[in-house]
């Protein structure tokens, strides 16, 4: 057997993928959850995919909701953080909505389970997920301010309530990825295109994609620097 840590060994030689004990769980659980469902997977199951003994599990994670938690944190972490450095940007606001959709988009698709499907579980309607329940809001607050500010320098009428659609349109791929599995980089670009036309916007899609892909690596490098 193979340490797992101080005292800990490990079942079975190290099979999942992750640096650390704490991402291997992380990985059979976001496994076991979107192809066996949440209900029905066990803390005995997870330690049983990664190789490691249940109270070795329980060394990193109290409780089956402190996995998912983690998990759902890791879908949403770093489209907050862009989202943040995008806000106060002097860029059009049309630019740093599509940066932020393509980034998000790339984020949800880049995952090896399909976590956003989580979202829709019943008990994240629970206490114990607010704060997850309240960054996500955040999200897409953002989004639908800078889709109403691009509606404004766009001058048009555009669809009352038109706001909302993009940040839903960005989340379609979960489904996409749920009936279909991979999303091409095609499909993807069409999901972020649509968000945009969606408002009334009726500029050359091509600039504005290389600008918000250069405004998306500026900021996370300031972000990263600073």
């Amino acid at each position: 057997m193979t340490q797992l840590g101080p005292g800990r060994p490990r079942l079975e030689p190290r099979r999942r993928q992750g640096h650390t004990p704490r991402a291997e769980i992380l990985d059979a659980a976001a496994e076991l959850f979107t192809t066996k469902g949440y209900g029905n997977t066990s803390t005995r199951a997870i330690a049983e995919a990664v190789g490691i003994r249940q109270a070795s599990l329980y060394h990193h994670f109290a409780a089956k909701d402190d996995i998912l938690d983690a998990l759902l944190g890791e879908t949403i972490a770093a489209a907050v953080e862009l989202a943040g450095l995008l806000r106060g940007r002097p860029e059009p606001a049309a630019v740093r909505l599509y940066a932020l959709a393509r980034f998000d988009l790339e984020q949800l698709c880049a995952a090896r389970w399909n976590i956003g499907a989580l979202y829709f579980l019943p008990e994240l309607r629970g206490d114990r997920f607010a704060r997850f329940r309240l960054r996500r809001d955040h999200l897409r607050e953002g989004y639908e301010a800078l889709a109403a500010g691009a509606v404004a320098e766009a001058g048009v009428a555009g669809v009352p309530g038109a706001e909302v659609l993009p940040f839903r349109l960005v989340e379609t791929v979960i489904n996409i990825r749920t009936d279909q599995g991979e999303v091409s980089a095609d499909a993807r670009r069409a999901i972020a295109d649509a968000g945009l036309r969606s408002l009334g916007w009726q500029g050359d899609l091509g600039t504005l994609a290389a600008e918000a892909d250069a405004l998306t690596a500026a900021v996370r490098e300031q972000g990263a620097t600073g």
